[in-house]
């Protein structure tokens, strides 16, 4: 039998921790060339390199990856295995971890994500934001459970992944009060010539608004684009221009911010999937999602 040499494993999941071996070095009471020398060693024993050096920084490989999971699986653990033996009560939460469409509104995953943490069972949510073809090769080796977009896969992906439409929701327009006013009179027709923030020509949420104002020959004068939409609420709560978002978290800008309403287009639509390796839902978490959102979506 093979044996580990889980000191060694220690010192390589401290310093993926800690980023570099200047501070596992401080947190372990040891060495630098010390540690250096045990990693070396685990890689020997595993058969790989687990880090590559980019400039004056570590990074993990491909493989780094994979054994500082395990890693991190073993010593949470041990740290269990230690609270049992001293007799203090311990419920380890199960771990779910979400893959989110980076041009995803932050409020909407938050609303989305929020029924599984009043699940029965305790849950530790783990968010994993990137781009779509990051985080659909992720599915694949089955490192999300879920990922939440606001497009569906289509069949030419060569992933194994499902889509589960949780419903879509409507458009809102908020400016500042001043901005809020000039603008809601004969409302949508006032959008012409009106100072304006959007996302960027790549979501599926500026596509459904420029369809809309090409359809009824609006040209608004576009005062900025937005990959991020919290960068685009903070132009928009500093009066730079009206800004659209889903219906669906008007309720909690009005409340966290002094922005009034615009208008609203119901027939101007995002849209919200949950993808998934299964066909048919069982993952609990993934159903507690699907189930609320649904409900939601469907009263907005």
């Amino acid at each position: 039998m093979k044996w580990l040499n889980y000191h060694h494993l220690l010192y390589f999941w401290t310093v993926a921790r800690e980023g570099t071996i200047v501070r596992a070095a401080e947190k372990l009471l040891l060495a630098q060339p010390t540690i250096t020398t045990q990693i070396r060693r685990l890689e020997r024993a595993v058969g790989h390199k687990l880090f590559e050096r980019r400039g004056r920084n570590l990074h993990l490989t491909e493989m780094g990856r994979a054994v500082y999971q395990y890693a991190d699986e073993i010593f949470s653990l041990g740290e269990e295995l230690i609270d049992f033996v001293n007799a203090r009560p311990t419920q380890r939460p199960w771990q779910f971890t979400v893959g989110i469409d980076d041009i995803l509104p932050k409020l909407i995953v938050c609303r989305l994500l929020s029924p599984v943490l009043a699940l029965p069972e305790p849950v530790q949510i783990v968010c994993r934001e990137d781009n779509m073809n990051h985080l659909l090769a992720d599915l694949a080796i089955n490192e999300v459970d879920m990922i939440l977009s606001d497009t569906p896969i289509t069949p030419t992906v060569k992933v194994r992944g499902y889509n589960h439409l949780l419903g879509q929701c409507g458009t809102s327009f908020l400016a500042t009060p001043d901005l809020a006013r000039q603008y809601r009179r004969n409302f949508p027709r006032s959008l012409h010539a009106a100072p304006m923030l959007l996302p960027m020509e790549n979501t599926s949420h500026r596509k459904a608004l420029d369809q809309f104002l090409g359809a009824e020959e609006l040209r608004p004068a576009v005062r900025g684009e937005f990959d991020d939409d919290g960068l685009l609420q903070v132009f928009g709560r500093m009066g730079a221009g009206v800004f659209p978002i889903p219906t669906l978290i008007e309720p909690d800008l009005l409340r966290l911010y002094d922005l009034k309403v615009v208008g609203r287009l119901d027939n101007v639509t995002m849209s919200f999937y949950a993808i998934s390796g299964e066909r048919k839902l069982r993952h609990p978490a993934v159903l507690a999602v699907s189930q609320a959102a649904r409900n939601v979506l469907s009263s907005e």
